[in-house]
């Protein structure tokens, strides 16, 4: 069963809490994590419902209060999940087997919040125009060798906001505002789109390089028009001159109201196991955060990396102050 937004308003009101159930709004597409919720109910029982909430989760949980039928939350990029944390709707959540699986720098201190799931923000290079070795660190894209041959989406959407946040972790304001001033003299037009856009302009020949998340590619290989896009590039792991590669997550986080805690709570455990970990990391194409947990062969193919050590909650500290400078610099325009 999976509820639509017009059912789950009438819930708020109506729902028991039920021992053998587990509701969940997410910003993820419902078919998107429906391969872990079929194995987890075949495994335990208990019935996994999802809502696609794709925008305002943290004003529509606020607005329900204690009558919210959500137990959980998932979501993509650490600033989601910030903003509703800091809307006052979650709970933490100390459990022993969620500690021991999510290393530190994919778990919020507090125990509000847990990754599951991890993706790199890459560089997609053009195989005719860019050789080997030409991208190296993220400061290199304000270089002017790059002039005229940068795409990207937006500089305001998360995914590169969380970049410009942990560029302001690893330096400093000045810095950084320099940088994104650079980066924005090398597009080569406005940003527009979203990540895979770029890597058709690419193709299209509009440009060299692009940035963008490492499960876009596993996405386009996997779609026959979009496939010849991802055979122009190659995918390189940029590094912080003083780090590794940047790395996002997908998390969940408990709410406050949660009716079927207890339900909740083993579903956040379970995804955190073995199985859980393997079928993300195979129909999503995405890293697994448990130490140990193979990847998939596709993205295993794209090759390896070191992934940067700086805590994800010392990135999102640092989003506020990014976003002003992005505004600043009016990087879109």
């Amino acid at each position: 069963m999976r509820f639509t937004l017009a059912t789950l308003a009438l819930l708020t009101t109506a729902l028991p809490a039920l021992a053998d159930e587990v509701n969940i709004y997410s910003h993820r597409q419902p078919e998107l994590i429906q391969p872990l919720i079929d194995a987890f109910t075949a495994e335990t029982g208990i019935t996994v419902n999802v809502a696609f909430v794709d925008k305002g989760m943290a004003e529509r949980l606020q607005a329900e209060g204690d009558r919210s039928p959500a137990d959980l939350v998932l979501t993509v990029d650490i600033a989601r999940l910030l903003q509703i944390i800091e809307a006052g709707v979650i709970q933490p959540v100390h459990s022993e087997v969620l500690t021991a699986n999510i290393p530190a720098e994919y778990r919020d201190p507090q125990d509000q919040w847990f990754g599951l799931t991890a993706r790199a923000r890459i560089v997609y290079a053009s195989k005719e125009r860019v050789q080997p070795g030409e991208v190296t660190t993220y400061e290199d894209l304000a270089s002017d060798k790059w002039k005229g041959r940068i795409c990207t989406r937006s500089g305001m959407h998360d995914y590169n906001v969380a970049l410009t946040s942990a560029i302001l972790a690893h330096h400093d304001a000045a810095y950084t505002e320099g940088w994104l001033n650079g980066v924005k003299a090398n597009l080569a037009r406005k940003p527009d789109g979203g990540d895979r856009d770029q890597v058709k302009a690419i193709w299209a020949g509009e440009c060299d390089i692009a940035v963008g998340n490492t499960y876009y590619m596993g996405e386009m290989v996997a779609d026959g028009e979009q496939k010849a896009w991802a055979d122009s590039v190659n995918v390189v792991f940029p590094e912080f001159e003083a780090g590794g590669t940047h790395m996002n997550i997908s998390g969940v986080a408990m709410t406050k109201s949660a009716p079927n805690k207890d339900a909740a709570l083993t579903f956040m455990e379970w995804l955190s196991s073995d199985a859980a970990q393997k079928i993300y990391a195979e129909t999503n194409y995405e890293y697994p955060v448990k130490p140990g947990v193979a990847q998939s062969a596709l993205v295993a193919s794209w090759g390896t990396f070191t992934p940067d050590a700086l805590g994800l909650a010392d990135v999102a500290a640092k989003r506020a102050e990014a976003l002003k400078l992005i505004e600043t610099v009016d990087f879109d325009n």
